[in-house]
């Protein structure tokens, strides 16, 4: 176990005081019921959210917050903490109750978990600044490829209803024309208590984009 945990350290380029922080970051629930990773998991999701806002505001202070909240989103799913945690390898030293199980079958969520409930074992070992150098330093190929830079008007006007009305707009489709090469599709949208604003489009999904934009520029829908 002691070559296990040294060679993680090696890899995320930090030496633990308490090595047993460390292993407990890679034990699976399955492996040990009482002592595994769900609440450094827990305690790391806040860290990282936390580092990750923080660095938007700084690269990005005049942006709006539903991009700097998309952008957050983007950058702490699942998805990215996976592609981090493969990044890391720690799919090859996590504990799970069936140790025959090869690391390539490691559920992808697993191995998201245990990057969370590694961040968070840093944090108590080391405490927030160095956790936050540490974060910054391998998600930072994904924070300056974070590209999005606009929010698209279906959901702008999505969280706008959400916001004021705590429902969903409503979409109608009003007709459907043209040959299968060349469709065009006629879509209307309103919320509570509106009427319906009418867009066409060459797909049902650019038709409602359109309408969208179209109920947005006509009701004077600018901030949200």
């Amino acid at each position: 176990m002691k070559n296990i945990l040294s060679k993680i350290q090696n890899i995320i380029n930090v030496k633990f005081k308490d090595t047993n922080l460390l292993l407990r970051s890679i034990t699976h629930k399955s492996y040990d019921k009482n002592y595994n990773y769900e609440k450094l998991e827990f305690l790391g999701d806040r860290v990282l959210g936390l580092v990750i806002s923080k660095k938007l505001l700084d690269l990005y202070p005049n942006e709006k917050e539903g991009i700097l909240d998309k952008k957050l989103a983007s950058l702490v799913n699942k998805d990215k903490c996976f592609e981090i945690g493969i990044s890391l390898k720690l799919q090859n030293f996590i504990l799970v109750g069936n140790q025959k199980i090869k690391s390539h079958k490691i559920e992808n969520k697993i191995v998201s978990d245990c990057c969370e409930s590694l961040i968070g074992a840093i944090y108590l070992d080391k405490g927030f600044y160095f956790t936050e150098k540490f974060i910054l330093n391998i998600w930072k190929n994904l924070i300056k490829y974070s590209n999005i830079t606009e929010i698209d008007s279906k959901t702008k006007l999505q969280e706008y209803s959400l916001k004021k009305f705590k429902v969903l707009p409503i979409y109608k489709l009003i007709s459907n024309t043209g040959p299968k090469h060349k469709p065009s599709f006629k879509i209307a949208v309103r919320l509570k208590n509106s009427k319906f604003v009418e867009s066409i489009g060459s797909s049902k999904k650019i038709a409602e984009q359109s309408a969208a934009k179209e109920f947005l520029k006509k009701n004077k829908i600018y901030e949200i």
